[in-house]
């Protein structure tokens, strides 16, 4: 590996951000700075860019990164496992000081990456952990909060007992049960009835779409869709809207907050979103990766077992967003511009 000259200026002040409970980054830990000579390099592999989220997380995360220093080679694997195992492979090969990923599986990349780490390259998963890989951090939201806020918002509005069909993304991604996880468990205290279930492979908004019309009798007696994201909504009410199901008739969730999602919110077809600052997340596993590649150690005050081994954990706190809160939460807090959501 390049051996990057380091020198330690003073500690990296880290932005407060909200945590969840008991995982706090460490106060006034700093990040060295690089030479000129030879800076740093990180790898950093996406599953692919179908979320519309991606694009923000690679930019603020290049953008910190090189603001300390240090250069990051972006790949993108299109949803293919194996074109993202060549990735990490290449990454390997060259060299590169630490290795930040967006896992598109998170059983299959396991070995992959500890071959990374058995060549003293730290790994980060960022946003979904890879299973049995004793990474080095492990930075996402709560996402057991994400389901929780998305069941809030259709309890408030429908009858306990009422029927709900949910539409996730696939069951590679960990995300995904500990999502359910916490939709469900919201849902059980009101006696909710989840009647059909379906995994879209690859977050493919298509398939969402695809199985709205070929269930369509069964989910037109439904209350509300839990979908796994905003583009999966976007598609489910895309087929309801077809139909004249839109709206009040069939309650729609969503994550992300996506610029057409909080659109949809204000015209009504879709309930609520969850917000995740996705910027923040980003800027700090920037951080965190200049410190690891810099062969400085995490100190997180929580961890999460990955099937294997207890790996450092860290994570931040999404909010609902409906109708009610859109404008505080989006538009003040600088997520997308008021003309933007507003221009329908």
């Amino acid at each position: 590996m390049r051996k990057a000259i380091v020198k330690i200026l003073s500690l990296l002040m880290i932005s407060t951000i909200l945590l969840c409970t008991g995982c706090k980054t460490p106060e006034n830990n700093e990040v060295p700075a690089t030479t000129d000579t030879d800076k740093l390099l990180i790898g950093l592999s996406f599953d692919s860019f179908v979320i519309e989220r991606w694009t923000r997380d690679r930019d603020v995360f290049v953008s910190t990164a090189n603001d300390l220093g240090a250069e990051v080679n972006v790949q993108s694997a299109g949803g293919d496992v194996s074109a993202q195992i060549s990735q990490i492979k290449y990454f390997i090969e060259i060299g590169v000081d630490a290795i930040v990923i967006i896992t598109a599986d998170a059983i299959a990349l396991a070995d992959v990456l500890k071959e990374a780490k058995n060549k003293n390259i730290p790994v980060i998963c960022y946003d979904r952990l890879v299973m049995n890989c004793n990474a080095d951090l492990y930075i996402s939201f709560n996402n057991e909060t994400v389901g929780k806020e998305m069941a809030k918002a259709v309890c408030s509005k429908v009858p306990d007992g009422s029927t709900i069909v949910e539409i996730m993304g696939p069951e590679s991604d960990y995300n995904v049960p500990q999502v359910m996880s916490g939709f469900d468990s919201v849902c059980a205290e009101h006696n909710m009835n989840i009647t059909l279930k379906f995994n879209c492979e690859n977050w493919k908004p298509e398939l969402a779409y695809d199985f709205v019309n070929a269930h369509f009798e069964e989910i037109s007696k439904a209350n509300a869709i839990m979908c796994g994201n905003d583009a999966l909504a976007g598609e489910v009410i895309h087929a309801l809207a077809e139909r004249g199901y839109a709206g009040n008739k069939i309650y729609v969730t969503g994550q992300d907050a996506d610029l057409e999602a909080c659109q949809r919110i204000v015209e009504g077809t879709q309930l609520v979103t969850v917000y995740k600052p996705v910027e923040a997340l980003a800027k700090l596993a920037a951080e965190y990766a200049v410190q690891l590649a810099c062969g400085n150690k995490i100190e997180a005050a929580s961890t999460f077992y990955d099937g294997t081994y207890d790996v450092p954990y860290v994570a931040i706190e999404p909010s609902g967003v409906t109708s009610d809160n859109l404008d505080k939460v989006i538009i003040d807090g600088g997520f997308h511009l008021r003309e933007e959501i507003y221009k329908r």
